[in-house]
């Protein structure tokens, strides 16, 4: 397995086990699934007294979206020109660690072509979106954005391609 760490904080983002979806050469999108936590009945074999019987039936149970809960990314919020304040020195760390690399000029260029296209994409649907850092909620780390499909109830996150690095698990 393969676990994708943001660049710039380490976090763990997503691994390989989610079907991720290359988009226009600069984002992956993933389809996540809600999933329930929680709420374990434990069943220690004893016999509740009359009295107590309705005592201890509060249901702990919620429901989350698996990618965020397997990551423990943390909700956080921007307007839109907070945000776009934000991707810009987001992108500057990105491409700086991608000239560390060694990456040529061209793959350089169009990382900056494509994320510059892609955040328009974004800031034309910015009221569709939350935002999730990752678990160290470092400032200038990677915002992941979870948006979900055209049917209304399948969510998927878009992850900045070029911000991640691969470990092997």
């Amino acid at each position: 397995m393969i676990i994708f760490k943001d660049l710039i904080s380490g976090d763990e983002i997503i691994s390989d086990s989610y079907n991720l979806k290359e988009i226009d050469g600069v984002v992956y999108e993933a389809d996540c699934k809600k999933i329930t936590v929680g709420g374990d009945n434990i069943d220690i074999g004893a016999n509740p007294s009359a009295e107590e019987q309705e005592e201890g039936t509060e249901d702990t149970s919620q429901q989350v979206i698996d990618v965020v809960y397997s990551f423990r990314l943390n909700e956080t919020g921007f307007d839109k020109k907070s945000y776009l304040t934000h991707l810009k020195g987001y992108m500057k760390s990105v491409k700086a660690k991608l000239q560390e690399k060694g990456a040529s000029e061209d793959e350089i260029k169009a990382f900056e072509k494509g994320a510059a296209g892609y955040a328009k994409k974004i800031t034309t649907n910015f009221k569709d979106y939350e935002f999730l850092i990752g678990e160290s909620m470092d400032p200038d780390g990677m915002v992941v954005l979870l948006n979900y499909r055209e049917d209304g109830v399948t969510p998927f996150v878009t992850i900045w391609k070029h911000g991640l690095k691969e470990e092997k698990v």
